[in-house]
């Protein structure tokens, strides 16, 4: 989720509890018990927070959605009339914060989408939807050339690339994390530079 400076409410601790469990285990593989445990209070206790374990998957995921999209959309207002180049490079540096930070939900979206209620889930792919219009935008202002379906899946194919960080090994076995995120950089800005090339 969010970096943030202050102590994480109970809830959210909860919620990364949950995140990290059941990107470790599984949806089913991990009870309520279990999360309360992890966060020192009784299963029971949980539900003073959340209904029921769907509520934080629910939670978690369209969350994370939610906050990315707001993310980008506060990179565009703080540019300000500045380079596209330097906004896509703002666009590019909030999603490796996610990628580096928040491992266990990609894992979670990619295992767990389909356990959502179907309202949920629309609602995930409907900000899933803006984000990537947004970053299409972005793009093709760097790159005049680049038609739109061609912008768009090299947009997906980005964030492919960089949300493949739960599969890199181990978080101690990564270079570290100011070389890793450079690393995913150069190779976000070299796909795309790739894409309007072949146009």
């Amino acid at each position: 989720m969010a970096t943030r400076t202050d102590a994480p409410t109970r809830r959210e601790q909860i919620l990364k509890e949950a995140a990290r469990l059941f990107a470790a285990r599984g949806f089913h593989g991990v009870g309520v018990d279990e999360i309360g445990a992890a966060v020192g209070i009784s299963g029971p206790g949980l539900y003073r927070h959340f209904a029921g374990k769907d509520a934080m998957l629910a939670e978690l995921l369209v969350g994370i959605s939610g906050q990315l999209l707001t993310g980008a959309k506060r990179r565009l207002a703080e540019a300000d009339g500045g380079s596209a180049e330097a906004v896509l490079d703002s666009l590019i540096e909030g999603h490796i914060d996610f990628a580096l930070d928040d491992r266990p939900l990609i894992t979670l979206h990619d295992r767990e989408l389909d356990r959502l209620r179907d309202s949920d889930r629309k609602l995930v792919r409907q900000l899933q939807r803006q984000y990537v219009e947004l970053w299409v935008e972005v793009l093709r202002e760097v790159y005049p050339g680049l038609a739109e379906p061609a912008a768009r899946s090299a947009v997906h194919s980005v964030f492919g690339l960089l949300n493949s960080t739960p599969h890199l090994g181990r978080p101690g076995a990564l270079p570290g994390r100011a070389t890793t995120a450079a690393l995913l950089h150069r190779m976000a800005r070299g796909a795309f530079e790739a894409a309007a090339a072949g146009e």
